[in-house]
């Protein structure tokens, strides 16, 4: 890999998580993708989620992205994220030789920044699906992949449920700071709050 990087994709397929078996697979089809997943990939790792990443291709390795596939569900793995841009074959390509879910993430690249990538991902023929997120979304795609791991594994339930109470405190705390501004504010029957 061409500069420096973080020491996640370092580690290759050793698993975060005390060495436990990865249960998340995450594919990237270019090094260049990293940066789009990273705030994901941090998410999972101070979730302490076993993961593993990979960078395979689906126009340069078809061989090893078929391997990788096919060897998914054997490895212990339950959900596999792919991130590619352009023509975007990779997430497809898994979802084909797994029964696995595949999470495609959209990478915005080339002249149709990341549109080329979307159409891709969202136009799989019928019988192969492919959840995919927005442009750009990593760490989008690492919480579905989340919310889908917590129905074999109830513990990642709290860690969601705390995350987006976070999330809840901290819109509320913006929408005080406007008042404490001098902001008039109004509830939702428009009716101002004193």
């Amino acid at each position: 890999m061409t500069g420096h990087r973080p020491a996640i994709v370092m580690r290759e397929t050793e698993s975060v998580n005390n060495n436990s078996n990865p249960v998340l697979g995450v594919v990237l089809g270019s090094d260049s993708d990293l940066t789009v997943m990273l705030s994901g990939l941090e998410l999972l790792e101070e979730w302490a989620i076993p993961f593993e990443v990979r960078i395979l291709s689906a126009h340069r390795t078809p061989d090893a992205a078929q391997d990788y596939g096919k060897s998914a569900a054997k490895r212990g793995l339950k959900v596999l994220i792919a991130a590619a841009g352009m023509a975007a074959h990779l997430p497809g390509v898994l979802a084909s030789y797994t029964m696995l879910p595949v999470i495609g993430v959209p990478i915005a690249s080339g002249h149709l920044q990341g549109n080329d990538a979307l159409y891709a991902m969202v136009q799989m023929p019928p019988g192969i699906p492919v959840a995919t997120v927005g442009i750009n979304a990593g760490k989008n795609a690492a919480l579905l992949a989340v919310q889908l791991l917590s129905l074999a594994y109830p513990i990642y339930q709290k860690k969601l449920k705390d995350f987006r109470d976070s999330q809840c405190q901290t819109v509320i705390s913006k929408d005080a700071e406007l008042a404490r501004l001098g902001f008039r504010c109004y509830n939702v029957a428009h009716k101002e709050i004193p």
